[in-house]
């Protein structure tokens, strides 16, 4: 096959995107401090996104120097759980932010790992049953008329992702907008016990909007492109088109560490200890809230 520079350019974001998260990975899964349910959902949206980064790889070696159906079905099965997993556990991601605020006095207990736990395992339950329908034959590799924008996935199968994608940042908007009132409210509600001005209170509250906005807004602008051109285009569209609307939703998986993990004090920590050459598992750290991040 011809070289094509977008599958070049896709390959070396997938590059980038291992690199990143592969220290959050490493940096959580070692240092025993990061076994709060805050880090392990971090941790469950590094691994995915790792994942997606290395599908992304491969499936440019395998299409170059090892062409293959079966492979190709693999590959693509590989970036359907990865990437799917990574939306979802922004979702829970937003979830517990949420719930951290709104039942801020039990949250730090131990029906909070329980329900982190079960999170993770319907999470990737679901991811990986996406990924596996390809592989298990749903597939247009015999009729190629019933193929995507994304081929070997069907038109319908990708109409269901689209649509899980809606539904999910629907649910994360709807969060989020709480989470914007539970923070005006309590800004207010300091700036009067403590007697501070209304300047103050201002700035507190546009921070957290401005923070949410950029978390939001950075999922919406990566992912909407995609999702809507996988619900009205076609498997006959030039293929510049799909390479136009995924290469955004791989930028996702890219700014994903900046936003959640290496904004992170605790996190941070690690990764100076580390440059420094003085890493200890025995690094004290200051227990955060999820809003707090």
């Amino acid at each position: 096959l011809a070289l094509n520079p977008w599958d070049v350019v896709l390959c070396i974001s997938g590059t980038i995107i291992s690199c990143e998260n592969a220290i959050v990975v490493v940096v959580i899964f070692y240092t025993p401090a990061f076994r709060a349910p805050m880090f392990l959902l971090i941790g469950s949206l590094a691994t995915a996104d790792l994942l997606a980064g290395l599908g992304l790889i491969l499936h440019f070696a395998f299409v170059y120097f090892i062409p293959s159906e079966a492979v190709s079905l693999l590959t693509v099965g590989l970036l359907v759980t990865s990437f799917t997993a990574s939306v979802s556990s922004l979702l829970t991601i937003t979830i517990d932010r949420y719930l951290s605020l709104y039942n801020a006095l039990t949250y730090y207990s131990e029906r909070t790992v329980t329900r982190t736990y079960i999170m993770l395992i319907l999470t990737w339950g679901a991811s990986i049953c996406y990924g596996l329908l390809p592989v298990m034959g749903w597939n247009c590799l015999k009729e190629p008329s019933s193929c995507s924008i994304v081929r070997p996935l069907t038109k319908s199968h990708l109409i269901i992702l689209s649509v899980s994608f809606f539904t999910v940042f629907a649910v994360m908007l709807q969060l989020y907008v709480q989470i914007c009132r539970i923070v005006c409210r309590h800004a207010h509600q300091i700036a009067v016990q403590r007697h501070l001005l209304a300047s103050s209170h201002y700035v507190t509250t546009r921070k957290g909007i401005a923070t949410l906005a950029v978390i939001l807004g950075t999922f919406a602008s990566c992912w909407l492109p995609f999702a809507v051109y996988g619900l009205l285009g076609d498997y006959s569209y030039p293929a510049l088109y799909t390479y136009v609307t995924l290469l955004p939703a791989t930028y996702n998986s890219m700014l994903n560490p900046v936003i959640y993990a290496f904004r992170n004090q605790e996190i941070q920590k690690v990764l100076w200890a580390v440059c420094c050459g003085c890493f200890s598992s025995t690094l004290p750290f200051r227990s955060r809230s999820p809003s707090d991040v």
